[in-house]
C-alpha cells in the first residue's frame, strides 16, 4: 500500500466525519460506505456519555467535526511531504491511549497508519467504542489495512515499539515494563495562558474556549495564567460570562462545590464568578473548575521561568512574542504538524 493510498483513505475518512458537527448532525449524499456507518456512528456518539459522564454530545461531536477538517488531503500532504516513507515498512507500534478527551489517541493511531506501519492499541476504559469504528471504516474504504490494526484489553506482546500517554504515576509504571523498547511515553502535562492586560475582549473569549473545552480535561486545556502586578480580572470574567451554562453539567458542578469547600476550609484566598474559581498557585495542574495565576515581574523573567518548565507544559496560548505560541481560542485544534510534547511522532516511527 502506498502512501498515496494511505492518504486517500484517511480524506475519505475525514469525509465522513465532515457529517458531524456541534451545529449539525447530518447525513451527506456520495459518503463511502454510509449506510453500513452512519447510524451506528449516530447512536455511538448518543450513547458516549453513559459510558463517560465527560463526553457530552457536544465535546464529542466537536472532536469529531475538527477531526474531520484535519484530514483533507491539502493537510495530509503538507504534513508526510516533510518525511520519506517506506512502502514495504512492517514494525507494530503499540499504543496505550488515554482516556480523558474524546478520540484523544487518534493522533499515534494515524501516524503509525500514515508510516505504513501495524498499530496494535489498548484503549483506555474510558473511550473505546470510536476508535474500533473508526478503524473498521478504514478497512471497508482501504481493504489493505485489514490486518494492519489490532486491538487488546490483555498484556500487549509482540510489538517493536510502544507509544503510551498517562499521568506521572502511569508512567512510572509503563517505563518499567516498556523500558527496553524503543518508546514515547508521556506524562502529565498542562497549558497555561500569558496575559498582559492588553487583551480584547474577543481574545478573552477565545480564551474562555481554551479553559473550558472537555471541562479542562486536556493537556491542550489553559489550567494555569500568568498575569502581570496588578491585573484586573474583571474584564476575564466578563469576557467568559458566556461560558456560564457549564456549571449546570452535575459532574462539573460537584467539582466546583467539592473544591471550593476545600479552599474556603483552608483559607485559601479565592476570586470566583459563580461557575470558575481562580487560585494563586504556582502550580501548573489545576482541579476542575478552578483557574492557578500567578503573577509575573517581566516578560523576560516569565520566558526565563517557561523554558525551565518546558516538561511541564504542553502549549502556551498568548500575544507576545514567543517560540510556538498559540492563539487564543486555538488550543482544541491542533495542526496534524503539532505534536503532543514535541515529539515528533513520525521521526521516532521512521527511525525504528
Amino acid at each position: 500500500m502506498t502512501l498515496e493510498n494511505r492518504i486517500s483513505a484517511f480524506v475519505k475518512l475525514g469525509d465522513f466525519l465532515s457529517q458531524f458537527s456541534i451545529n449539525n448532525i447530518s447525513k451527506k449524499e456520495n459518503i463511502l460506505h454510509n449506510d453500513l456507518f452512519f447510524d451506528i456512528f449516530k447512536t455511538q456518539i448518543k450513547r458516549a456519555k453513559e459510558y463517560n459522564g465527560w463526553f457530552t454530545d457536544e465535546n464529542v461531536l466537536f472532536s469529531l467535526e475538527n477531526w474531520g477538517k484535519s484530514l483533507s488531503k491539502r493537510n495530509l500532504e503538507k504534513w508526510t511531504s516533510s518525511y520519506s516513507f517506506s512502502d514495504d515498512t512492517s514494525k507494530t507500534i503499540a499504543i496505550i491511549m488515554a482516556g480523558n478527551i474524546p478520540v484523544v489517541g487518534f493522533h499515534d493511531f494515524l501516524s503509525v497508519l500514515i508510516t505504513g506501519n501495524n498499530v496494535l492499541v489498548k484503549l483506555s476504559s474510558n473511550d473505546k467504542f470510536f476508535l474500533p469504528l473508526i478503524a473498521k471504516y478504514l478497512e471497508h474504504v482501504e481493504p489493505d489495512f485489514n490486518g494492519k490494526i489490532s486491538f487488546t484489553d490483555k498484556e500487549l506482546s509482540n510489538f517493536d515499539a510502544v507509544i503510551a500517554t498517562g499521568s506521572n504515576n502511569t508512567a512510572r509504571y509503563f517505563e518499567y515494563y516498556f523500558g527496553k523498547y524503543p518508546s514515547i511515553i508521556r506524562k502529565n502535562r498542562n497549558s497555561t495562558a500569558i496575559l498582559t492586560g492588553n487583551e480584547t475582549e474577543e481574545e478573552l473569549n477565545g480564551l474562555g474556549e481554551d479553559i473550558f473545552r472537555y471541562f479542562g480535561l486536556g493537556c491542550r486545556s489553559v489550567s494555569k495564567l500568568f498575569v502581570p502586578k496588578g491585573y484586573n480580572f474583571d474584564k476575564l470574567f466578563k469576557s467568559i460570562f458566556k461560558y456560564g451554562d457549564i456549571i449546570n453539567y452535575n459532574k462539573y458542578q460537584n467539582n466546583y462545590d467539592y473544591n471550593k469547600a476545600v479552599y474556603l476550609m483552608s483559607l485559601f484566598k479565592l476570586q470566583e464568578n459563580g461557575f470558575l474559581m481562580l487560585k494563586e498557585d504556582s502550580s501548573y495542574s489545576s482541579p476542575i473548575a478552578t483557574l492557578f495565576y500567578e503573577y509575573y515581574e517581566s516578560e523576560k523573567k516569565l520566558t526565563e521561568k517557561l523554558k525551565n518548565d518546558t516538561d511541564k507544559i504542553q502549549c502556551i496560548v498568548g500575544n507576545i512574542n514567543l517560540k510556538n505560541i498559540v492563539e487564543f481560542g486555538k488550543t482544541q485544534t491542533p495542526n496534524l504538524w503539532d505534536y503532543a510534547d514535541e515529539i515528533d511522532t513520525i521521526n521516532f516511527i521512521n527511525n525504528l
